[in-house]
């Protein structure tokens, strides 16, 4: 009986094997098979039947055959979106595919060509959706695929989309330090070695090197093929030659098959001419080529009606298309409409953007488009007035404007409204560890360091794909309505901070100020031309050095009081405390050693500094100012102070500062080699205000702003990793406000690297400060803050207490020495001391009244006894 269960058992298992290797088999086949009957026949009917037998099947993958034949369908899929302009959702079956691949390890049972099929139009398809980091990875992630398995076919595919995406983000001399690695490369297919060679010349175009020797066409002569006629036309252009730029354009076109253009190209293809004929000053024929441009992406649009835009998607053809059609219209509403659909498919295109460098890249393309909607906004204010013109143009300001900086903090506010959400804290997790792998890449590119993986942007690519799918998630979950900023609000938290507000907005012709009081408002524009950019750039540069401000006293004056005029600051009423939002250079100006009347002292402690007059506090966004921040009970202080006594650059004075800290504070002082970075990343998070006295620097092009520590320093990325909640944090370190200037979200310094990290208050400088007068003015700062319990206060007092001084000598009054530091954050109301004290003596004059009408009671009874 046993033996025939048992035999029994093993024959329905040999048939359950059997039944499954079959359904296998035929699984395998059939996503085949339904695939290839979709690519024999494309068309939306049959892409709707795939959609419909995929989803039947999907779930019951399970084989390594049958996850290849997935790839393959997704591969297909993703092409025909592609094809169709359905950017988004190409994208995302791409890196499904990708993924799947990968996940499996499919390339070790087949010689399916991931890199052809999948990665590169992948790759091409990031840089048409303005997802510049996840192009770069891609590309470079099958550069090295290439590179590993001497496929130079591969190789070169790689190096030339490299260098497309570059020229795209206006990287021209990447691009030829790219093109120049392949020069030894031998055996390169013609074609391949032609694209290299356009691509060369269209950089050096570019770069106003077309003459150079690097370049043998001769521009002189009628091309005789695409390419050349192409580069002619990208020539003249250039050189401001509009009628031979057309000319070369159109013979460019007539060189290529119009069956092999895509409706994509063919809509660019006539927005290039639309953009010619405006430049022409031609504008009929511009807005017919426009027109034809929108069509071609529209099929279905009305003729010249502006589209609805729930017809639209992210395609970054259509920003260009909108933003010349607003060029081109008389009436500025309608100008602004065409703007508003431009912001709208940007803000398509960025939706799945996850890296903050890719995002920063995309705010600044917006800029150019925020000042042509001032411009339009300022005329009409000119005219009529009225508060809502003034809040429009307010808004268009501060769209563009930190607007990173201001997401994250966004999404740290929402983790800690929500601290159990697996959603949230994987999201956050994810954005640390991509900020880590990012600095890696960093040092490693730089030669800092070798790194012991080869797969970083891999690596960094399938963290973006996790983000999105978890931004994707959370969006529906927590759904974020369409900020608006209200004067209305505003005025409210300024009645409260006793204040006034003053944004300003750095464009590339001029320059926007918004004052903003209880009782007013005001715009005003400023030219920036060569006069004024001279103007903020001498003032800046007097700060170099402790001479520049002390051999000349007479200019700096002069200077100080100008600027002070240029920028309008005198319109400010005598408010207690300002508030100023800096855009562009202004970041790196110190406002508060402008003067505000003219003065022929040559005594600092006698000048009539902005110091003087008012409390200034700084913020990067309206926003970030409106946003309400916790404050802890209690004051836990880090100090970092690593000296670097057995270096060439000791911080001598930093002992006497940290003493006097430790003193005042009675908080936790790392000193020497115990003031190490892990020592600083591993407590960091405990403490309610950080305070940092060491060298820093604010790099440059290539290399990110930085912050030593007594064993290695770190650099900006890794600070963007961390995830701490000070209430202050306190940068007593040389540049820490410095950094590469990116339009509108200000210096990549190492203050942003802090509020990145999850800091709102900040304390920071803006040059090579001295170490002996900061010193002095750091002493001076917590004795006052110890008193107030407001960095704001403290700071402002601390540079007062230093100018009125008598044991400071004269010279090192320059501002030069005291007005380095800058307060970025809220405007926290002064403990009054003096109120305390009020309510101790009303207390005590209390129980003495309680006292005498107990001491009469008791006479009264005794004499009734």
């Amino acid at each position: 009986m046993t033996k025939d269960i048992h035999l029994k058992f093993c024959l329905l298992a040999i048939l359950v094997f059997v039944q499954n290797s079959l359904f296998s088999q035929n699984l395998e086949e059939t996503i085949y098979s339904k695939t290839e009957t979709f690519i024999a026949n494309k068309n939306p009917k049959s892409y709707d039947v795939l959609i419909k037998q995929e989803s039947a099947f999907k779930d019951d993958i399970s084989s390594k055959d049958e996850q290849l034949a997935y790839v393959f369908l997704l591969c297909n899929k993703a092409y025909y979106l592609m094809e169709n302009n359905q950017l988004p959702e190409a994208i995302s079956n791409y890196e499904n595919a990708q993924k799947r691949y990968n996940a499996h390890k499919l390339s070790n049972m087949s010689d399916f060509d991931i890199t052809e099929y999948c990665l590169k139009p992948l790759g091409n398809l990031y840089t048409k959706t303005n997802n510049y980091t996840n192009a770069e990875n891609t590309i470079k992630y099958y550069i090295n695929l290439a590179d590993k398995s001497n496929n130079t076919s591969h190789y070169i595919s790689g190096i030339i989309n490299l260098a497309v995406l570059y020229q795209t983000r206006g990287m021209h001399e990447s691009v030829l330090d790219l093109i120049k690695q392949t020069e030894k490369i031998s055996s390169i297919p013609k074609r391949q070695k032609e694209k290299l060679h356009t691509l060369k010349t269209s950089s050096l175009i570019a770069l106003n090197r077309s003459n150079s020797t690097n370049s043998n066409v001769d521009y002189s002569k009628s091309g005789t093929t695409y390419n050349e006629h192409q580069l002619q036309y990208e020539l003249a252009l250039n050189q401001g030659d509009y009628e031979a730029a057309l000319k070369y354009h159109n013979l460019a076109i007539s060189f290529q098959k119009k069956d092999s253009f895509t409706a994509r190209e063919i809509a660019k293809t006539h927005l290039e001419k639309a953009q010619l004929h405006y430049l022409l000053t031609d504008y009929k024929k511009a807005n017919q080529n426009l027109e034809i441009s929108l069509q071609t992406l529209l099929p279905n649009l009305e003729p010249y009606a502006i589209p609805e835009r729930t017809s639209l998607y992210a395609e970054n053809t259509f920003i260009d298309i909108f933003d010349l059609l607003a060029r081109l219209q008389s009436n500025p509403e309608k100008a602004l409409q065409y703007y508003s659909l431009s912001f709208y498919v940007s803000n398509l295109l960025t939706i799945s953007v996850t890296s903050q460098e890719s995002k920063i890249a995309n705010q600044s393309a917006n800029r150019k488009r925020s000042e042509y909607c001032l411009d339009l906004l300022f005329e009409m204010y000119q005219k009529t007035g009225g508060l809502d013109i003034f809040e429009r143009a307010l808004n268009y300001s501060e769209n563009q404007k930190a607007s990173v900086l201001k997401a994250v903090f966004e999404k740290k506010t929402l983790l800690d409204q929500h601290p159990k959400d697996s959603f949230l804290i994987k999201e956050q997790q994810l954005l640390m560890q991509q900020e880590r792998l990012t600095d890696v890449l960093i040092k490693t590119q730089l030669g800092y360091e070798i790194s012991k993986n080869d797969s970083l942007n891999k690596q960094l690519l399938d963290i973006s794909i996790q983000l999105k799918t978890l931004q994707n998630k959370i969006a529906l979950k927590y759904p974020q309505a369409e900020t608006h900023i209200s004067i209305s609000k505003i005025r409210s938290q300024l009645l409260t901070d006793q204040a006034e507000m003053v944004v300003y907005y750095y464009g590339q012709r001029s320059l926007y100020q918004f004052i903003i009081s209880q009782e007013n408002t005001i715009f005003n524009k400023i030219a920036i031309n060569e006069k004024f950019k001279n103007s903020v750039t001498d003032f800046i540069h007097l700060f170099d050095n402790p001479a520049a401000i002390n051999n000349n006293i007479k200019a700096f004056t002069s200077q100080a009081f100008s600027l002070y005029q240029q920028l309008h600051v005198g319109e400010i009423s005598s408010a207690k405390n300002v508030l100023i939002i800096p855009d562009g250079l202004l970041n790196f100006l110190p406002f508060e050693a402008l003067l505000t009347k003219a003065t022929e002292s040559n005594n600092f402690s006698n000048m009539p500094f902005v110091v003087i007059q008012q409390a200034v506090v700084y913020n990067s966004n309206i926003e970030l100012y409106l946003d309400p921040q916790k404050t802890s009970k209690t004051k836990k202080l880090l100090g970092i102070f690593p000296v670097f006594e057995s270096s060439n650059q000791p911080l001598t004075y930093s002992i006497k500062e940290a003493e006097s800290i430790k003193s005042a504070t009675g908080g936790t002082i790392l000193m020497h080699n115990s003031a190490t970075k892990q020592s600083f990343i591993e407590t960091a998070s405990n403490y309610t205000i950080l305070h940092l006295s060491t060298h820093a620097t604010g790099g440059d092009f290539t290399n990110p702003a930085s912050l030593a520590f007594s064993d290695e320093p770190m650099m900006l990325n890794e600070l963007y990793s961390m995830s701490i909640n000070p209430d202050l944090v306190v940068l007593s370190a040389c540049e820490t406000g410095i950094g590469k200037l990116q339009k509108g979200e200000g210096a990549l310094s190492i203050a942003r690297g802090f509020q990145y990290a999850g800091a709102k208050n900040v304390l920071y400088s803006l040059w090579q400060i001295n170490d002996a007068s900061t010193a002095q003015l750091m002493t001076l700062f917590y004795k006052s803050f110890q008193k107030t319990e407001s960095a704001f206060t403290a700071n402002r007092q601390s540079k007062l207490n230093y100018l009125q001084d008598p044991e400071i000598s004269a010279v090192k009054k320059s501002p030069y020495y005291w007005s380095a530091f800058v307060y970025y954050g809220k405007l926290d109301a002064p403990k009054d001391t003096n109120l305390t004290l009020y309510y101790v003596l009303g207390f005590l004059t209390l129980i003495f009244i309680v006292f005498l009408i107990l001491r009469k009671r008791i006479i009264n009874e005794r004499k009734s006894s």
